[in-house]
């Protein structure tokens, strides 16, 4: 119920967001990187939702290891609209070392639902709708979206988009994203 109460709370926020960058001067933001500007080529309704199009890829597979730890298989397959920003392994394996081990231990399951809901915004934002600022995220703070010389989300870059699911989209990030508020050494 909380899950859904944020959703709901970050989908309005997302909305406003959208609707003022939609009135102000501000471009649409698009890659000029290949790799990011390619979207994938699949339908939303045989893609199957997010964590199933996730599990369907092997770049993937630590990512929904940790959506599985943290019990959040059930959320991201609801309705949604979801956009996921989602890290690769390679962007798990680049954690420091033992951190993702700690990360998927249960006593610390609520910081790594931190972690995973801080990679998701509660609406359908496709690539050639992505603007540059701040955007809320389902775990209730914000991420920062630029767009200098490529799209990046806080100090990761969107290597791949538009990969369609039935209940939103996933962008494919090269670094795993961290709450300000969460401090990983003190696992």
């Amino acid at each position: 119920m909380r899950h859904r109460r944020i959703a709901a709370v970050a989908l309005a926020a997302v909305a406003t967001l959208t609707l003022a960058a939609c009135s102000s001067s501000s471009s649409t933001a698009t890659s000029s990187s290949p790799a990011a500007s390619t979207p994938a080529e699949s339908s939303p309704a045989a893609a199957g939702t997010i964590v199933d199009v996730a599990a369907g890829n092997p770049d993937f597979t630590t990512l929904v290891a940790a959506v599985e730890a943290a019990g959040l298989v059930e959320t991201l397959s609801g309705e949604g609209p979801f956009t996921v920003f989602a890290p690769t392994n390679a962007a798990f394996e680049a954690l420091p070392a033992g951190l993702l081990d700690k990360l998927l231990l249960p006593e610390n399951s609520e910081t790594l639902t931190k972690i995973l809901t801080y990679h998701v915004v509660a609406s359908k934002v496709m690539a050639a709708d992505v603007t540059a600022g701040p955007v809320p995220t389902v775990e209730g703070s914000e991420l920062t979206i630029t767009t200098d010389g490529g799209v990046k989300v806080d100090n990761a870059n969107v290597t791949a988009t538009d990969v369609e699911a039935s209940n939103g989209v996933i962008h494919v990030i090269d670094a795993v994203l961290v709450p300000a508020d969460v401090d990983l050494s003190t696992l």
